[in-house]
């Protein structure tokens, strides 16, 4: 059991350091496998029902938490080789790298006053329109996005692995995968696509909160962020994404939500952390370099949370007497 902590650990930190050297390749990441593979699962089974949409989700994300699950059996034993397929699906899952690589490709086309460049690359970071965006609404989006994905292409990953390891790393980013594709409300997956959205909210609560706590220990205004999250981050229509999001906003010291324009329709969203300024572009630079810390620091929490309760089982077995 010792053992095995151990080479989580040590797995864990070799796939994290794998995401800041390597990032996310532009071809044949698996997390795009999975989806190309749930896509045509879903042209499927797609009916403008719930029931069918469960299905898809038990049927994508169960499939690949149990193929980890029989990955994880099979190289159980053998030398360094669950360290190393750790380290592997950690790489896989996380997206912190890229994560920072496009919001500071907007952000440098944002500061260089070339709006056509931050809304040409917008897309690659979320799914507003950038056509109807300014560019302190399109700063306003990136650092929301920073923000919402620190918790879901890191934290939530690294929470998930300590809890289940493989399968738990893999589950979480099937489940996040999906809703990402089918849990927007939409025409095609109002319905559909429900179960894998509240399923996404189930996996990613852990994460979110983990997210918002080291947010306010890392961040430049600590005060500011426990009460912007405090006060604003029930009022997000996110249960997840609201508690990041004001958080963020008031390590900032930046005013985020508001009205956006999504998917082909204009929502208006609560203000987080009102009385602060609007978000500038120097501010996407800080973001990035916050999710970071918060990053590194859910790293260490995760590993040490995994250590600390294995060693707790173990003095409790060890001090059973025996019958």
């Amino acid at each position: 059991m010792r053992g095995e902590h151990a080479g989580y650990a040590c797995g864990a930190a070799l796939g994290f350091l794998g995401d800041l050297i390597a990032a996310d390749p532009r071809r044949g990441h698996p997390v795009a496998a999975f989806g190309r593979a749930a896509g045509a699962l879903e042209r499927r089974l797609w009916r403008d029902h719930r029931g069918y949409g469960a299905a898809h989700a038990v049927v994508c994300a169960g499939g690949a938490a149990a193929g980890a699950a029989l990955l994880q059996r099979a190289v159980r034993g053998r030398p360094g080789a669950p360290a190393a397929l750790t380290a592997a699906t950690v790489w896989a899952v996380l997206g912190g790298t890229s994560l920072g690589r496009e919001a500071r490709a907007v952000g440098g086309a944002l500061t260089a006053g070339d709006l056509d460049v931050a809304r040409e690359r917008l897309p690659h970071l979320c799914g507003r329109d950038p056509q109807a965006l300014d560019g302190p609404q399109m700063a306003r989006a990136v650092v929301e996005s920073v923000a919402e994905n620190t918790s879901d292409a890191v934290v939530g990953a690294l929470v998930w692995g300590a809890l289940g390891g493989v399968p738990g790393l893999v589950a979480f980013r099937a489940v996040n995968t999906l809703d990402a594709m089918v849990g927007h409300k939409s025409p095609r997956y109002r319905r559909f696509g429900w179960a894998a959205a509240r399923l996404d909210d189930v996996a990613g609560w852990p994460g979110s909160r983990l997210t918002a706590a080291l947010t306010v220990l890392a961040g430049p205004d600590r005060r500011g962020a426990l009460r912007a999250w405090r006060a604003d981050g029930g009022a997000h229509p996110s249960p997840n994404a609201g508690p990041v999001e004001a958080s963020f906003a008031g390590a900032l010291g930046v005013r985020l939500g508001g009205t956006l324009a999504y998917g082909g329709r204009i929502e208006h969203r609560p203000v987080l952390n009102g009385g602060a300024r609007p978000v500038a572009a120097d501010d996407i630079e800080r973001a990035v370099r916050l999710s970071r810390r918060v990053s590194v620091l859910a790293l260490a929490a995760t590993v040490a949370g995994r250590t600390a309760v294995g060693a707790i089982r173990r003095r409790s077995k060890s001090g059973r007497k025996p019958r």
